[in-house]
């Protein structure tokens, strides 16, 4: 039988697409299909698709000709090629259009949308619309991006909800939860010392994690944070990331002497988060969020907003309340400071709904069997 060769491209490479390409690839990989990621160079480092078993070509972000045309020769002779994100499905297409034409079937998995409103806004929604129609197939991590892509135009788009490790301080690729209670004690041992580091004595921790970028609502956040002002004790809200809103936020903290330390990128956010008393998931939209992901994965309680897929993600496992409400958010989670039984239900109920998830062996074979499906019986070409 002659070997699979399949190609997956990444563009700006988000935590949530980075972490599913490199699972996607061990996986693969282990099944006998030969794998090429292109990538940013910076990627590979954090990811180790190389070490995952791929050949790594290193692709920059930029659409010009020469990164076009390194992509273009990356996917020379491949069977299939798989596109993560809607800048790397436009960037894949111009690239391999000759050969699409050909019957080269084109996979584009939607990990999220855009957020921009105004011009760019509707640029974003053009993007979206050529990715939706070049794509042979799309796969959306929520039942709400599938909506939307047959919105713009997809021919084909299918749920495809995305499993990945649980991420370790071991780096970003990590290994799943459940590792037993060796893993949980080193866990526990690492974010204690995080929280030491914090100065976290006798203060419950509040934990977000994200990319601090205006859609991910940390202004609320914020907002929030300052009537948790009045609990006894109070509160820390530990914000783990990096972005373009870090100079803002952090001057926002400053003068309004909030409760809040932005810790910027760690390897041991999981064993930090681990540890917290509540998680937050502020943002303007989600599809399969990461730390929701996690948060329910270690039993930590977590308070998210009621957004995009967020609601069939987490069940009945989360408090969930709309978006922008800062009222009722700082409600949410000072009630749940106050409330041990509460939180200890909430554990149980996100390690038991984490377990109705697909594991990564079966996400993997999702995505194969359409491989298959559209090597086999031959894509139409557009």
């Amino acid at each position: 039988m002659t070997q699979l060769r399949t190609v997956q491209v990444l563009g700006g490479g988000s935590a949530g697409s980075s972490a599913h390409v490199r699972s996607l690839t061990s996986g693969l990989v282990a099944r006998g299909v030969r794998v090429t990621v292109c990538a940013p160079a910076e990627l590979d480092l954090s990811y180790d698709f190389i070490g995952a078993g791929a050949h790594f070509v290193p692709v920059p972000r930029r659409s010009d000709p020469a990164a076009v045309a390194a992509l273009r020769a990356a996917c020379a002779g491949a069977d299939l090629v798989h596109a993560h994100g809607l800048h790397a499905a436009v960037r894949t297409a111009l690239a391999v259009g000759g050969q699409r034409r050909a019957g080269l079937p084109l996979v584009v998995t939607w990990h999220t949308r855009s957020h921009a409103e105004g011009t760019r806004g509707r640029l974003l929604r053009l993007v979206e619309r050529k990715a939706a129609r070049a794509a042979t197939v799309v796969l959306a991590t929520s039942s709400e991006l599938v909506d939307r892509a047959r919105s713009r135009g997809a021919r084909d788009a299918r749920f495809a909800p995305v499993s990945v490790p649980l991420a370790t301080s071991a780096g970003a690729h990590g290994t799943t939860a459940g590792a037993g209670a060796d893993a949980a004690d080193d866990r526990a041992g690492a974010g204690g010392k995080a929280r030491a580091e914090l100065g976290l004595f006798g203060r419950p921790l509040v934990m977000a994690v994200g990319s601090l970028e205006p859609h991910r609502g940390y202004g609320p956040l914020l907002d929030a944070a300052a009537l948790w002002r009045d609990l006894d004790p109070v509160p820390l809200l530990a914000i783990a990331g990096e972005g373009r809103e870090r100079d803002a936020l952090q001057r926002r903290i400053e003068t309004e002497d909030l409760p809040v330390r932005l810790i910027g990128r760690r390897d041991d956010v999981t064993d930090l988060l681990a540890t917290a008393d509540v998680a937050v998931l502020p943002s303007r939209w989600e599809a399969r969020s990461l730390l929701a992901q996690e948060a329910l994965r270690l039993g930590v309680p977590l308070v998210a907003t009621a957004v995009g897929g967020v609601p069939e993600l987490v069940g009945e496992a989360a408090d969930l309340v709309p978006y922008g409400d800062v009222a009722a958010f700082a409600t949410a989670v000072a009630g749940l400071l106050a409330d041990p039984r509460r939180r200890a239900e909430l554990a149980a109920a996100g390690r038991a709904q984490a377990a109705t998830w697909p594991t990564e062996d079966e996400t993997i074979a999702q995505v194969l069997s359409v491989y298959d499906e559209l090597t086999q019986s031959g894509a139409q070409p557009h």
